[in-house]
């Protein structure tokens, strides 16, 4: 019995997972005092059962932990023990499925023939239309060299291959949907390695103008190949151009950092006009990159562009964690990141509400943060605007493929070991899902023909990467990704569940088109996982691109319908069917979703509150920014 008093006692002082302390009843101590085995004590175990527990679990685990992470230095952070599970749930579900063995042999034959037959007719002189043909995303063999033999030949052996494996690695009865959508995406990602557009002596396009410049192009990407290795050993940042260095070329907006704490520091942009919309904006950006994606060269910066259209503008900025961060977690971020950062805003413009806009991980904690301040009763949002960010993690796209139980656990011993998660982990798994555009193309480009990438801000901001610390990233890949509680109603803060229904601030909701990160179909579901009016835009682009869309950029369209609360649910593929499609900036009809949610307009306000403890104490873009 006192042994389970002892647990009790222990368990008491266990924080929540919202990260706080509640303490809760501990029965009264017993009259005489028994004597515990401290072993038994430090287990709370009962007497006699810790034969079947070592004493030191902390030592194991700690040993178990050092190995994982070790090992992570060496696997890019991937969990070996997870491809290896869905191999083996792939290929023993396909050895005991003798039908789909046999329509395996005969999808092979079927499609050999057309091969054959192309391959001799190609030998002959005649063109015959290719029998294969690549996604519509697969450009790599669509120059006109690739239709020449032998090259036409190679090309289509390749495609044959590939749609073979699609159909032996998809389809297996009694195989888990994540692991079969790991094993093919595996299957995919080994066949791209040895694409014949990858090799020298296999691709028309490098044999061509190696021929027409006198091997000057191997020349070249041998130059190209050793200044990224010199780079890789150095650290050295990929954009060297100085008109694209932070607070000159991009983050240039004028403005003051008006309140810093541990986490962040909060930056109101100069205003511009002789009056500007009462409620002002509050934009999160996510942390695992700086936030001047949203203030890059005066061109194509929101931020400069907000505050030329009349509004107050306030930004979030980052810092960038070390190891000795790595106890923040998600309430830290809520509370030191939006909260605060309310709280300056409120001293700053007093008595006015406020629009809130999150992009990425910024817009999915803006919405915890809405929820959690609707359950309250506080009412100091105006409107919430996510920008490709996700509240219901089901259908995540591509990304989940390294999210499962054997994954985030090794990460979570990789971030252990260190303290953080690494830029070039994270780098290494967006690049793996866009391994065609990201890696094999830009090596043929740069290393076979000797080309090299023109430097602009968007390649600039995306090699300015930055850490995530442990805590924070353990309870964002759990809470959300693995167990999506936000949409379930599980999401606890300060001890309590959340829910996004409780929000009565209007939405809007952005995704774009080729979203890789946060696919548009899954930013869509706010509109079922909320009960205000919630308006849904979507805009042509990727997950950067296609925020960065300023007025003006040519081959912009967007889509855009409101959906008032009492409205029927229209699903996403009839809502892209019906909705019509408008070429332009998505930037014109949010701002003006801004305005017709605000109040009117004022005097600009001045530049910090000094009599209120938040004076102006840097210029923009501040220091957090600049932390390498």
């Amino acid at each position: 019995m006192n042994e389970i008093r002892t647990s009790r006692r222990q368990s008491a002082a266990e924080p929540q997972p919202d990260g706080i302390t509640h303490p809760v009843p501990v029965a009264p101590p017993v009259a005489a005092p028994i004597h515990v085995n401290p072993v038994h004590q430090m287990l709370a175990l009962p007497m006699g059962a810790e034969q079947f527990r070592t004493p030191f679990p902390i030592f194991t685990e700690s040993t178990d932990r050092l190995m994982h992470a070790v090992q992570g230095r060496y696997t890019n952070a991937l969990s070996p023990a997870s491809l290896l599970l869905a191999y083996l749930d792939w290929l023993v579900h396909l050895a005991n499925s003798p039908g789909k063995v046999g329509e395996m042999a005969q999808n092979a034959m079927s499609k050999a023939l057309p091969l054959a037959r192309f391959t001799v007719d190609s030998l002959m002189g005649r063109t015959d239309p290719d029998p294969f043909a690549p996604l519509a995303q697969d450009s790599r063999f669509a120059s006109e060299g690739w239709q020449k033999f032998p090259y036409n030949v190679m090309s289509q052996a390749f495609l044959y291959t590939e749609q073979w494996w699609h159909y032996a690695t998809t389809n297996v009865r009694g195989v888990g949907k994540h692991r079969q959508n790991v094993v093919e995406f595996t299957a995919r990602q080994l066949l791209d390695m040895v694409s014949p557009a990858n090799f020298f002596l296999t691709n028309p396009d490098v044999i061509k103008v190696t021929t027409e410049q006198n091997g000057q192009n191997l020349v070249r990407g041998l130059q190209n190949l050793s200044d990224d290795i010199m780079r890789n050993l150095t650290g050295r940042d990929y954009v060297k151009d100085e008109k694209f260095q932070v607070g000159k070329g991009v983050a240039c907006t004028p403005g003051k950092v008006v309140f810093r704490n541990k986490l962040i520091e909060l930056i109101q942009y100069t205003p511009t006009t002789d009056s500007v919309h009462a409620e002002p904006i509050l934009i999160v950006p996510a942390w695992i990159m700086k936030y001047y994606i949203l203030d890059l060269s005066p061109a194509n910066s929101m931020v400069k562009w907000l505050v030329s259209q009349g509004h107050t503008v306030f930004v979030i900025s980052w810092k960038n964690p070390g190891a000795e961060d790595r106890d923040m977690g998600m309430a830290d971020y809520r509370r030191l990141g939006v909260m605060a950062a309310l709280d300056a805003i409120n001293a700053v413009v007093p008595g006015q509400k406020v629009h809130g806009a999150g992009y990425c991980l910024g817009g999915t904690l803006l919405s915890i943060a809405a929820a959690a301040m609707a359950r309250e009763g506080d009412e100091r949002l105006a409107s919430v605007t996510l920008l490709a960010a996700q509240t219901d993690f089901e259908d995540a796209g591509e990304i989940m493929l390294f999210i499962d139980e054997s994954q985030v656990t090794y990460l979570e011993d990789v971030m252990w070991d260190q303290g953080y998660l690494d830029t070039k982990q994270m780098a290494g798994a967006f690049q793996m899902l866009r391994s065609n555009d990201l890696v094999w193309s830009r090596m043929i480009r740069q290393y076979l023909l000797g080309e090299t990438d023109t430097a602009n801000d968007l390649m600039a901001w995306n090699s300015d990467a930055t850490r995530l610390p442990y805590k924070m990233h353990t309870e964002y890949l759990r809470r959300l990704f693995l167990n999506n509680m936000l949409s379930k109603g599980r999401y606890t803060v300060e001890g309590r569940p959340i829910a996004l229904t409780d929000i009565r601030a209007p939405i809007c909701a952005v995704g774009t088109t080729k979203d890789h990160v946060a696919p548009w179909k899954s930013v869509y579901k706010i509109g079922i996982l909320s009960d205000t009016d919630v308006t849904f835009i979507l805009a042509s682009g990727g997950h950067n691109a296609g925020i960065v869309s300023e007025p003006g950029h040519k081959g912009r369209s967007y889509q855009i319908a409101t959906r008032a609360d009492a409205d029927k649910y229209v699903d996403p593929d009839t809502w892209a069917m019906v909705t019509p499609k408008q070429q332009g900036s998505w930037w014109e009809p949010w701002q003006q979703w801004l305005v017709a949610n605000s109040s009117g307009q004022i005097t600009p306000p001045k530049m910090g509150a000094p009599e209120a403890g938040y004076p102006p104490i840097a210029d923009a873009p501040g220091l957090y920014v600049l932390m390498p």
